[in-house]
């Protein structure tokens, strides 16, 4: 199951409060604002900022 789009919509970075979306897996949120990545576990986003990675240690991002 993949994450509902509706609460995508609603979803920010909890760090600038800035738009999210979705990385090309699926498994992850990406604020290009503050270059992390929020991971999606077991269909639930983990939306914590100091369990975000940066954008730069993913490759293919």
């Amino acid at each position: 199951m993949a994450i509902d789009k509706e609460l995508l919509e609603i979803l920010a970075c909890p760090k600038c409060k800035g738009e999210i979306h979705l990385n090309e897996t699926g498994d992850g949120l990406i604020c290009t604002a503050c270059q992390l990545v929020y991971e999606i576990r077991d269909d639930i986003p983990i939306m914590l900022i100091d369990e975000a990675k940066p954008l730069a240690a993913n490759s293919g991002q």
